[in-house]
């Protein structure tokens, strides 16, 4: 069986981004179901995979990344409204076989992400 994973990378400071809240969402047209609530560890992972075993079906999901929050927790002297604060990362898995890892890296200003492995 295949299972979601991610990593959070802060990039303005060079380290994990730890203590960030994670909600995952299954899209099933204009409706969203949430699946998991976490948060990630010292190493801006989480504990345990996002979505694995039975759970993991082909499908549209969502993380969102409470980026804002955790900007805040780290003392970024920031203007309201802040120009990064929910991170929507939206993706498809195609197949059940497969790992699938969506890391973000983030600073005050940008994020990027990509499939890893």
């Amino acid at each position: 069986m295949g299972k979601l994973t991610t990593h959070v990378l802060d990039t303005a400071l060079g380290q994990p981004a730890s203590d960030v809240r994670i909600v995952l969402f299954r899209v099933m047209g204009d409706q969203r179901e949430e699946i998991c609530d976490v948060r990630t560890n010292d190493d801006g992972r989480c504990d345990k995979p996002i979505l694995e075993g039975d759970a993991f079906q082909t499908g549209v999901y969502e993380l969102v990344f409470y980026a804002g929050a955790y900007l805040d927790a780290k003392g970024f002297d920031l203007p309201e409204p802040k120009f990064l604060d929910e991170i929507v990362i939206r993706f498809g898995i195609s197949s059940q076989d497969q790992h699938y890892h969506v890391p973000l890296l983030l600073s005050p200003f940008s994020y990027s992400t990509y499939r890893g492995s």
